[in-house]
């Protein structure tokens, strides 16, 4: 688990602001002696989630903390993307989508009648299972959201800054006007995580970042995220079971119930949920018994 802490000049890298009050800072509560790495970030408390009147998720109970990568795993349909896509209230525009319980981003309630979601998503971004750039030039990709949030100065260091922590300005610096759909599936998974960082969040949601590449190009994405969360806190869903061991250091585990409803089975240090899991769910799952 790494100890680093991000950048304090940084001050778009800071959790500290009202997430209904945009730009005015608050200092979260961290006990004499506590790691910044061990920071909570989010806390979810008994979280169920609703589409209509089915119940996809249910009793969700998790923290997740700072500057490490959290991998959520399990099953295909168990709800592992429907909670990740909670962490920013991307599921808000679903119909019949509902939450029941709490999600706290660091103590502030994101679902709370005075959350901003501008705001949330703003701090919280998200990278999708397939590449989506758009289709505009590398640089128009990575400078699309600090110009939609009035971030214009210094913009060209903004975005060179943004391509090489996403380990892709070598590659393409010479060619930042030309198009990013002429980009490899690689490449352009990585530069949806430069336009994701490119306005300093403090979280960044991968769902699935390398199921769509070939082996090289997710090996890239793996080295990135260790790379990436020592300035941010990394939360990815994966199916890869492998991958999981290799870029988390912890691991939460989701699987059905008997009615079908996704639910956490298990969450732990990755090392200890891969060698001795307490739930003989995840023992089987994990030994390649079901899934």
């Amino acid at each position: 688990m790494s100890s680093s802490v991000p950048n304090p000049d940084a001050a778009t890298t800071s959790p500290r602001v009202r997430l209904a009050e945009p730009g005015r800072a608050y200092q979260p509560a961290v006990a004499p002696g506590e790691q910044l790495a061990r920071q909570v970030v989010f806390e979810a408390h008994h979280v169920d989630i609703h589409y209509g009147p089915k119940l996809a998720v249910a009793d969700v109970n998790m923290d997740i903390y700072r500057n490490i990568a959290t991998a959520l795993i399990g099953p295909s349909g168990c709800g592992k993307s429907t909670f990740l896509r909670c962490l920013n209230r991307m599921n808000d525009p679903i119909p019949g989508f509902k939450l029941g319980g709490e999600i706290r981003y660091f103590g502030h309630d994101l679902y709370g009648a005075t959350a901003n979601r501008v705001e949330v998503r703003r701090r919280i971004g998200m990278v999708f299972q397939r590449p989506n750039p758009f289709p505009k030039s590398i640089y128009d990709n990575v400078a699309w959201a600090p110009r939609n949030l009035g971030m214009k100065q210094d913009l060209d260091a903004r975005v060179e800054k943004a391509l090489r922590q996403a380990a892709l300005w070598d590659e393409v610096k010479d060619r930042l006007r030309q198009s990013a759909l002429g980009l490899s599936g690689g490449q352009q998974q990585r530069l949806c995580i430069a336009r994701a960082i490119a306005i300093e969040p403090d979280v960044v949601l991968l769902d699935e970042p390398a199921s769509a590449l070939d082996p090289i190009a997710t090996a890239s994405i793996e080295d990135l995220i260790h790379q990436l969360k020592l300035q941010y806190t990394i939360v990815i869903v994966t199916h890869n079971m492998q991958q999981a061991m290799r870029v988390a250091d912890r691991t939460a585990f989701f699987s059905l119930d008997q009615n079908r409803t996704g639910t956490l089975i298990e969450y732990d240090d990755t090392q200890k949920l891969f060698s001795k899991p307490t739930d003989t769910r995840t023992r089987d799952y994990i030994s390649g018994q079901f899934g």
